[in-house]
């Protein structure tokens, strides 16, 4: 794809990026990253970070954190996608949620990787059609999105996925409207 710089002459968009995409828990902290290359959409990694209940809480959410490190330097990604929290009935699950995400994104932004947030119905939306889609149909469809040989073995592995897959498939739009209003600024 090409278009024009102020000088008018022709510079290449960037059509690869490599997203890391989060679904956040303090006991499972689902990860997928996703490539998206022009059109075509690989997943390049999934899977699920564990900590023991046991363990204080401080030293669960170091090791979440380190994995992401890990995990951002391992694939070099460009943008790290998180699912919302979602309070629901139980506050106190949401809270642990919200310090998973919390340091997910600090592992992003020690990198200066920016970080974007979806709600599981966006997320829903993109992979599936529609917000309201059960768990299962969102791993059936992230497997026919990134063409895996089967479905992701987690349900978070695959939520994660589709994070990942939300944020790539909606990129290219998001792209195109601030090149328009960089665009339209440009000339008022």
């Amino acid at each position: 794809m090409w278009t024009r710089q102020a000088s008018g002459a022709p510079r290449r968009i960037p059509q690869m990026m490599i997203v890391l995409g989060i679904d956040p828990g303090l006991a499972n902290t689902g990860y997928g990253v996703v490539v998206r290359d022009g059109a075509c959409l690989t997943a390049l990694d999934g899977g699920v970070i564990k900590t023991r209940a046991g363990l204080a809480v401080e030293r669960r959410l170091a090791t979440i954190a380190a994995r992401i490190r890990e995990l951002l330097c391992e694939h070099d990604c460009d943008a790290m996608a998180l699912e919302e929290v979602y309070f629901g009935q139980n506050a106190h699950s949401a809270f642990a949620v919200g310090q998973a995400r919390g340091v997910t994104m600090l592992a992003a932004g020690e990198r200066g990787i920016p970080c974007f947030s979806y709600t599981p119905q966006q997320v829903k939306s993109a992979v599936c059609g529609h917000g309201r889609a059960a768990k299962d149909q969102v791993a059936r469809m992230v497997q026919t999105l990134l063409a895996l040989p089967q479905m992701p073995a987690s349900d978070h592995a695959s939520d994660a996925l589709a994070v990942a897959v939300c944020h790539v498939n909606g990129t290219p739009l998001s792209d195109a409207v601030a090149r328009a209003l960089q665009g339209a600024g440009a000339r008022a």
